[in-house]
């Protein structure tokens, strides 16, 4: 019989991701404020002014980089071979596309995040895969962390080799550690000299991993005295050491030129300096490159929302159906237009949100996980639609329409592609939850001993008076404000909209502490609430950038018609999915639907399975795991990511 692995107990991984946030908030958040019932417009408008020096070296790189994409990378062909092309990596590193953001003295372009998601999305509209080699290389590969946390030393060893073409990768996820570290079992510990680390274990879906020269790997060291807990290490290693292999491909439905797999570590040795920033630190260094590596995803999405208009515009108007071009059809016009609109959103969510990362003056973790959630989501809804409006030809496989002779938009493989991306980097559900924790953590700062059942009665009797003094002024101060005409006058039309932001994230923050007062600790376990919370949050940050980017475009005069359309028709759309979410906050159907999912989960429901095969042949003989029992106390904080 196969042993069974015993996985970490709820308060156990809830200790682990506690300890691998980032507690404190340096530099200003917009996005934070809006949870908290201020709309800081100044914060993000106007734009922070990117370098003209560096926009005119860009300009240059994206102009060849585009010419090569046109030229070398055949999407279609790579999406049925199931490979990228070394002639096409060799390509773009000549170009400088493997260190874009790596400064200039250590061998990279020195250029700004706002012109990496530029780059990404030049090569992703030509192939999702090829795009997702420099992204998961640049974004959450060895240059990240490095530059954030590494040595000089290291600096000098690695940065000119990955800048040069040495791909990279991250090794974090293992058969049982998806969302939830708590559970890795890879181990690196000293060796008797001291010289080298030794790293054992297993990674699975590393992606680049197969093809990859250097990775970072996440491993376990040795508990501190006096500790039970093994922290989590990241680590430096190349693949040509020996003890280090690729024992299986991955093959996925989608991004079938991607190069994931699962590598083996077995008695590695891994010299001692090659510890990343230091022991103990390996999550949070992971979280905090997450930060900026997220914002590819949204630039990947919008990439893909401009394809879907390009085949849409031709193939829509043109298609005659009973007399009309099918856009002119009410119900593919409907789509058309919302299609347009969210393009517009997500496009604005990059460069807004870009923008601020690039001048360095805001803590974006929060704005970067809603821009991840809502523009995957957002885009694998759009190219849905982009399926349907194309109709048996949206289903269609490229290379079947060319063969007969047909327009042979590969949007079928485009559906395939993104359907990855609400769970790369952090799935839908987990980004939620990690918003939902960062949005209330203010509130846990003042009362969290009132709603912790672990604290003791001194600590909740000191936390009710500070709570009192701070909700006394805090609670009214979120009702009241002017938020009317002629308040943002200077947006024009738009303007109802920023004064609609402004009352609306008042009304947030107050629904976010009426959520803590009924539910109380009972509030972690309401997850489809504090979703609905952070769904409101979300589109008050995209409606944000949309009015930021539009009035910034109308302000320069640029070329783009039809600015202030698109965003009024986003807004409104936006507006009223909040106002859809605020009606279910509390009069829903989630303790029913729970309490019919646990009868599911028990069995209840099996004679829904009869009348079909049974999938009983695809199940493995082993043993599942199997979690810990539960004997601690619950934890005690109210939202854990």
């Amino acid at each position: 019989m196969a042993k069974t692995t015993q996985l970490a107990t709820e308060l156990e991984s809830r200790e682990v991701a506690e300890q691998a946030r980032e507690k404190d908030w340096e530099k200003q958040s917009f996005a934070r404020a809006l949870f908290e019932g201020r709309f800081d417009l100044d914060l993000v408008y106007p734009q922070p002014e990117p370098d003209p020096g560096e926009q005119k070296k860009a300009a240059a790189f994206l102009e060849r980089l585009h010419a090569f994409a046109e030229d070398h990378i055949d999407g279609d062909a790579i999406d049925r071979e199931g490979h990228v092309p070394q002639a096409v990596l060799d390509g773009l590193a000549e170009l400088g596309a493997f260190g874009i953001k790596t400064p200039e003295e250590y061998g990279g372009l020195g250029l700004s995040q706002l012109s990496y998601l530029k780059a990404l999305a030049i090569v992703a509209s030509r192939c999702s895969a090829t795009g997702a080699f420099l992204s998961a290389h640049q974004s959450i590969g060895v240059p990240g962390p490095l530059l954030k946390f590494g040595t000089e030393e290291q600096k000098q060893r690695y940065l000119p080799r990955l800048a040069g073409g040495a791909l990279s990768a991250f090794a974090l996820t293992e058969q049982d550690v998806g969302s939830d570290p708590a559970n890795m079992s890879t181990t690196a510990v000293l060796s008797d000299d001291g010289e080298h680390w030794i790293l054992n274990g297993e990674k699975l879906w590393t992606t680049n991993g197969p093809r990859a020269d250097i990775i970072v790997v996440m491993a376990r060291t040795p508990a501190e005295e006096g500790s039970k807990r093994k922290p989590i290490s990241a680590f430096i290693v190349e693949t040509d050491w020996p003890g280090v292999e690729t024992v299986h491909e991955c093959s996925f439905m989608g991004l079938r030129g991607l190069s994931n797999g699962v590598l083996r570590f077995t008695d590695v040795k891994v010299p001692r300096d090659n510890l990343l920033w230091g022991e103990g630190k390996g999550l949070k260094l992971a979280l905090i490159t997450l930060n900026t590596g997220r914002l590819a995803l949204p630039a990947f999405c919008a990439a893909a929302g401009k394809g879907c208009l390009e085949m849409l515009r031709d193939w829509a108007g043109s298609r005659v159906q009973w007399g009309l071009p099918v856009g002119k059809h009410d119900a593919i016009a409907q789509k058309l237009g919302k299609m347009a609109a969210d393009t517009f959103a997500m496009q604005s969510l990059v460069d807004v949100i870009g923008a601020m990362s690039d001048s360095g003056d805001f803590d974006i973790r929060l704005e970067a996980a809603v821009a991840k959630m809502w523009a995957t989501e957002t885009g694998w809804s759009l190219v849905d639609e982009a399926v349907q409006v194309r109709g048996g030809r949206g289903y269609e496989t490229h290379e079947s329409l060319e063969s007969r002779g047909e327009t042979a938009y590969p949007v079928e493989r485009c559906l395939r592609d993104m359907r990855i991306n609400t769970i790369f980097e952090g799935s839908s559900e987990i980004m939620r939850l990690f918003i939902a924790r960062e949005a209330v953590d203010r509130h846990l700062a003042v009362a969290g001993d009132l709603v912790n059942p672990k604290a003791p009665l001194g600590a909740k009797l000191t936390a009710l008076v500070k709570a009192g003094i701070h909700y006394a002024w805090w609670y009214p101060t979120r009702f009241f404000g002017w938020s009317f005409w002629p308040k943002y006058s200077g947006f024009g039309k738009l303007a109802r909209h920023a004064r609609y932001i402004e009352r609306t994230s008042r009304r947030l923050a107050r629904a976010t502490f009426h959520t803590m007062v009924r539910f109380g600790p009972a509030l972690e376990k309401r997850q489809a609430v504090l979703g609905r919370i952070v769904d409101i949050g979300a589109e008050l940050l995209v409606m944000s950038t949309v009015l930021v980017r539009a009035r910034t475009l109308m302000e320069k005069g640029s070329a783009e018609t039809g600015v202030d359309a698109l965003a009024d028709t986003f807004c409104r759309q936006s507006r009223r999915r909040i106002s859809e979410r605020f009606r279910s906050l509390f009069d829903n159907e989630d303790t029913a639907t729970y309490a019919l999912s646990s009868r599911f989960l028990e069995g209840d429901f099996t004679w829904l399975e009869a009348g079909v095969v049974s999938f009983e042949g695809y199940r493995p003989t082993a043993s599942k795991p199997t979690a810990k029992p539960e004997t601690s106390e619950p934890a005690d904080q109210v939202v854990h990511a």
